[in-house]
């Protein structure tokens, strides 16, 4: 008996050391699983998807089953082997990559669009490179049959114009099946794809044909739209396709002085919003602008690039909006577009992903906590409720 009661009280101390180890284990466990995995959960299911204006007056055909839900993002940037630090690839890319799969997830969305700029070196990485980038994003950006993905080619892809060749414009076509001037029909509603990188107007070949098939597919829009400068006769051949104005989805915004009108806590900023753009460079060129609404007399046009948020309106009526990064290397509050949309009508609706900052805060606070919790047990640090019995013992003798 006083053998077995003697090993017991050595061992205490050891019980008590394990058990302390243990709740430091699930304590620094429970931090990681909510800040990498559940807060994701936790934001993005406060996003609802938005009702298209009309609601009850929906007519018959435009019915719950007919809205097309869109997700809308931009500017992935993911790094590669030049400039890419491999802890902030894994940092980045693992934010993206919880971040598109919990909204898949939650939001079960029937098309996502992502306006160009997938990749940060794209414009120079070699074919091994560019091969191991394409992985890591079909890893990243993984999708069911239900939902359909489709990406548009950015600068960063494909070079900007000076540096854009045949041969990485063919490359990424490739991968994604993106050709400018390529139009999608879903559900009634046309989108239309511009590659805005060749829209340089220098009369290049990748400009030539990728303006060319921007041309035709005006031509058969308007055509279907029965507009009054198109003739029966000019359109007697024309293939015919759902009357629906287009929407266009492109990388570069369209012509506008700089973000000095833009609004919003994701918008550019104070410091960046009076900076001038660049034609070519961080907009697209007047005169390529107004092309594209002479073709298509667009209803909405989705862009991104500026990596901030901005709402314009073209010609006093078209709604411009541009996308917001979709990365924390970009933004410390990315985000994503939702739209409601169908043939007639859409309705957009942002969704904010976890800030980075907060994210940031919530490890600094569990750090701070953990080494109080071990500097107590080691005695190193008195706990607070003994240093208030002292104080009260101190007053009492006193």
């Amino acid at each position: 008996m006083l053998r077995s009661s003697s090993s017991d009280v050595k061992n205490l101390p050891l019980k008590r050391r394990l058990c302390f180890l243990l709740k430091l284990v699930c304590f620094v466990s429970s931090v990681l699983i909510f800040c990498e995995f559940l807060i994701y959960y936790v934001v993005i299911f406060q996003c609802r998807w938005p009702n298209v204006e009309g609601g009850a007056h929906m007519a018959e055909k435009e019915t719950s089953a007919s809205v097309l839900k869109a997700i809308i993002l931009a500017d992935t940037h993911l790094l590669g082997e030049i400039k890419g630090h491999w802890l902030d690839k894994l940092r980045r890319e693992w934010q993206m990559e919880r971040s598109f799969q919990t909204a898949l997830w939650l939001l079960q969305p029937d098309i996502v669009f992502i306006l160009g700029d997938v990749f940060d070196e794209g414009k120079w990485s070699s074919p091994q490179a560019w091969a191991d980038d394409v992985r890591r994003f079909q890893k990243m950006f993984r999708h069911s049959v239900f939902t359909e993905l489709v990406v548009i080619a950015g600068n960063h892809d494909i070079g900007f114009h000076y540096e854009m060749t045949t041969y990485k414009v063919n490359r990424f076509e490739k991968v994604f099946n993106f050709t400018s001037g390529k139009l999608i029909t879903r559900k009634g509603i046309n989108f239309v794809l511009v590659n805005s990188v060749a829209m340089e107007g220098d009369g290049c070949t990748v400009c030539r044909t990728s303006e060319a098939k921007l041309v035709a597919l005006s031509h058969k829009l308007n055509c279907s739209q029965q507009k009054p400068n198109h003739s029966k006769k000019r359109c007697s051949d024309v293939e015919k396709l759902p009357a629906s104005e287009p929407i266009l989805l492109q990388h570069y915004p369209l012509y506008r002085k700089s973000d000095a009108e833009c609004k919003g806590e994701d918008s550019a900023p104070p410091e960046e919003k009076n900076i001038p753009f660049k034609e070519k460079y961080d907009v697209l060129s007047q005169e390529a602008s107004q092309k594209l609404l002479w073709w298509f007399q667009p209803r909405l046009i989705l862009s991104g690039h500026t990596h901030s948020a901005c709402e314009v309106l073209h010609a006093g009526k078209i709604p411009e909006i541009s996308v917001p990064s979709f990365s924390w290397r970009n933004r410390n509050n990315p985000s994503f577009i939702m739209g409601s949309i169908t043939p007639t009508d859409f309705s957009l609706q942002k969704c904010f992903l976890p800030f980075e900052s907060r994210v940031f805060t919530i490890y600094c606070a569990a750090g701070a906590l953990l080494v109080i919790l071990v500097l107590a047990h080691v005695q190193l640090l008195t706990p607070p409720f003994y240093f208030a019995q002292r104080l009260i013992s101190k007053h009492k003798a006193v």
